[in-house]
């Protein structure tokens, strides 16, 4: 009877794993019917007889991305939504180029585990793990260089080179979700009470009321 309750816990711990990514499909392909009225956690799929080679395909990656912005930070995604033959397959990736002194903030990916590979420049990279550790895992990477950032986990990159940096990331989701802490935190709608963050970061209301007017 033991074997078979410790059978059923490895199922279970297998399953709730397995459940943590998107779910595997059950045809060939589902590419996305971008006109589909229904959602049911993606898009409805195209009919088959319409699909055609362009719905697999996305062109664009070789060129940079806008980082003219406060972060020095350009993001050009290719999701579900760019590229509507990966409906269902459970992956994606992204380029991402950052200017000399580019940040990309502290964040998280929801529904995805983030592999990044360096195809030219240095970039410093960071993850913390979760409570009660909280320990910070950096490390500076190099052309050809790949980091992995655990499904969930807060991560940071920042250029600390004198030249721009360009990263491929690929995610185990078709739509992995983008979670910035600082907007989540200081620019919700509405705002979070500014009592409770104040207590949150032992400091004043008055510093929290500055930093919500920033986002």
């Amino acid at each position: 009877m033991a074997h078979v309750f410790g059978s059923f816990a490895v199922l279970a711990i297998i399953f709730s794993t397995a459940m943590a990514a998107d779910r595997s499909p059950l045809q060939d392909f589902c590419v996305a019917d971008m006109n589909g009225q229904v959602l049911v956690n993606g898009y409805t799929c195209k009919t088959g007889s319409l699909v055609q080679a362009n719905d697999f395909y996305f062109g664009g990656l070789h060129i940079m991305g806008n980082t003219s912005n406060a972060f020095g930070v350009g993001r050009t995604p290719v999701f579900g939504t760019q590229l509507p033959g990966l409906n269902t397959l459970g992956i994606s990736m992204a380029r991402v180029d950052f200017a000399p002194s580019g940040s990309f903030s502290p964040h998280t990916h929801p529904r995805a585990t983030e592999i990044l590979t360096i195809l030219e420049g240095s970039l410093e990279v960071g993850f913390v793990t979760s409570n009660p550790e909280n320990r910070l895992i950096s490390k500076v990477l190099y052309k050809g260089d790949v980091f992995v950032f655990p499904v969930g986990l807060i991560h940071y990159q920042r250029n600390v080179g004198n030249t721009n940096v360009i990263g491929i990331a690929a995610f185990t989701s078709q739509n992995p979700g983008l979670i910035s802490i600082p907007n989540v935190v200081f620019g919700s709608k509405p705002d979070i009470s500014t009592d409770i963050l104040a207590k949150a970061f032992q400091t004043s209301e008055n510093i929290i009321n500055s930093i919500q007017l920033k986002f």
